[in-house]
């Protein structure tokens, strides 16, 4: 845990390691991203309308030259944390961690009200392999029943 912490904390190179939870991650990372593509001319606002934005960013950064050339697992996870969020408050949930897992930032779930369990980090590690087959709209959006 606590990988984004140079990132979200600065710490004048001092590789101190974080104390942070994967839901406190969670959260800092799904703050920073909506900062992010706000600052970048993304709409992120935890809304429904706001996951086609993430889909235009897939395609938009997506090449060799986009910006998840770099940094591309901390991205994906600020990614993937927004939409997680953005999932609990349309549907309703909680986010299912484990922070003794040492794949603990790739599993990361939401468990829906209706019991419905989604993998945001999987669905983003998709999304930018496979291109638009893997829509993140249409994975939210097949939610809303």
């Amino acid at each position: 845990m606590g990988f984004l912490n140079k990132i979200l904390k600065k710490d004048n190179g001092n590789k101190k390691k974080s104390n942070n939870t994967l839901e406190e991650d969670i959260h800092l990372a799904s703050d920073w991203v909506v900062k992010a593509l706000n600052s970048s001319g993304y709409k992120a606002d935890y809304s429904l309308e706001s996951m086609k934005e993430i889909d235009r960013f897939f395609d938009e950064q997506s090449g060799e030259t986009g910006l998840l050339s770099k940094n591309r697992g901390t991205i994906l996870f600020s990614l993937a944390s927004y939409i997680g969020e953005t999932a609990i408050k349309l549907y309703g949930g909680e986010w299912i961690t484990d922070d003794s897992d040492p794949q603990g930032e790739i599993n990361i779930s939401v468990k829906l009200r209706n019991g419905t369990v989604i993998w945001p980090v999987l669905r983003c590690m998709k999304r930018c392999e496979q291109g638009y087959e893997e829509s993140i709209d249409a994975y939210l959006f097949a939610l809303n029943d």
